[in-house]
């Protein structure tokens, strides 16, 4: 959510920032509910102050007036309580028009509408030359024996999959690898809930933006929702708290199950494993100060950069444009892995840094250690990026990894999570 001061005041450098994103914001209408909600308040507190000095003045008053003190008294409650029914409904109408305006990208984020437009930072390997022709993860999946669709949709539609045998060992073994890599940089691990109320979504960002890629739960009245990564549980994890800065930075990382209905994905590709409504993750929140932001995305970057090199996995860094951008996010680095099976590098992880945005959502703020002042309060900066996805990984290692024959070489950092075993036949 944006700062609602700095879009009063700054209204026309916020406007062009936002427009940087390609899409046309228009401020006048919650500009008008802001000034509207100022000369409400300033009618309650004339009438407020008014009614108290009336009601000091009745005991002294002769009862040739007392009724018609009254009268006044009466009148000016109707209008106390009429003007705070209408200031709880235009704080409601401003609210949700915050919740509906995008993060204010970053002035080094470079300007552009689409994703060709992105700019690459670094290409890290050599997609690999085959001297046959290769199979995508579908084909090598079923050939192995390891990866049952039909199945699946039998069981709970299109989108969904088994994995059987070697490549349900294989996954299990990224998953292990995933959390030992993170474990030994020091991060703390949590194991989160997988459904979340209603708030937990929106402080995410992930309401109402994305009602209709989400999966929705309704129990005893009450709206749940199926996690779509584990960032919404973790920025949650200090919702309503007031940290001390020297806790700064927080790093977190934990594996769930991610759950994405998707219902506009409507001609993206779903082929195989690529876009699933459920599907597995490692992912990593970070709660920092202004200053230690684009450090803190640096590191995430790299430590993504480092998990595909050690399993032999080319791919390119791309700082994404304006219009790019995810909603919540000020600046993304995007990690693309190359798919032999496509022909083409994919997004396989997403680091952003999304400013206070969330925070103010989720009223997350941090005071400095020396002082508890309340005026020295400030509102966290958020951080995620995958740090893997098991699925778009799996696919990753089958393509890039395969033989002639079919079988599927192992990384080697993998096989001692495979007990020795150096290939899948």
């Amino acid at each position: 959510m944006l700062d609602i001061k700095l879009i009063e005041h700054r209204t026309e450098e916020v406007k062009a920032k936002l427009n940087r994103r390609g899409d046309i914001i228009n401020l006048i209408p919650l500009l008008k509910l802001i000034k509207t909600r100022k000369q409400i308040i300033h009618k309650l507190q004339n009438d407020q102050e008014k009614r108290n000095n009336e009601s000091n003045l009745l005991s002294h008053t002769n009862n040739s007036i007392i009724n018609t003190k009254r009268l006044l008294l009466k009148k000016l409650n109707q209008n106390i309580k009429k003007n705070k029914l209408y200031k709880q409904q235009l704080e409601k109408d401003i609210f949700y028009i915050l919740l509906k305006l995008p993060n204010i990208p970053l002035d080094e984020v470079p300007s552009g509408y689409s994703q060709t437009e992105n700019k690459e930072i670094k290409k890290i390997g050599n997609p690999k030359k085959f001297s046959f022709k290769i199979k995508d993860h579908v084909k090598l999946g079923k050939s192995i024996g390891g990866i049952d669709f039909k199945r699946a949709s039998k069981i709970s539609g299109s989108r969904f999959t088994f994995l059987k045998g070697p490549i349900a060992k294989l996954n299990h073994a990224l998953l292990q690898y995933f959390l030992n890599f993170h474990n030994n940089y020091g991060d703390e691990e949590l194991a989160t809930p997988l459904i979340v109320k209603k708030n937990a979504m929106i402080n995410s960002g992930h309401l109402p933006k994305f009602k209709k890629d989400v999966f929705e739960i309704k129990y005893k009245r009450n709206e749940y929702y199926l996690i779509p990564t584990a960032e919404v549980s973790l920025i949650n994890y200090y919702a309503n708290e007031i940290l001390d800065s020297t806790q700064l930075p927080i790093r977190f990382y934990s594996y769930t199950p991610c759950f994405r209905a998707e219902a506009g994905a409507a001609g993206k590709d779903t082929h195989g494993l690529i876009r699933q409504h459920q599907f597995e993750k490692v992912e990593m929140v970070r709660f920092a100060k202004s200053k230690q932001a684009i450090y803190e995305l640096n590191l995430m970057v790299e430590r993504v950069s480092k998990m595909l090199i050690e399993l032999e996995l080319p791919h390119n860094i791309i700082c994404l444009c304006t219009g790019d951008l995810g909603f919540t996010a000020q600046k993304t680095i995007d990690i693309e892995v190359w798919l032999p099976g496509q022909n083409s590098y994919r997004e396989i992880s997403s680091c952003s840094i999304c400013g206070d945005f969330q925070a103010r959502r989720a009223k997350i703020r941090y005071r400095n250690k020396s002082t508890d002042k309340k005026s020295n309060l400030n509102f966290v900066v958020t951080l995620n990026g995958s740090g893997l996805p098991l699925g778009r990984t799996l696919v990753a290692i089958l393509e890039n990894h395969q033989n002639s024959d079919g079988s599927i070489n192992i990384p080697k950092v993998l096989q001692p999570f495979m007990n020795g075993l150096q290939k899948i036949k």
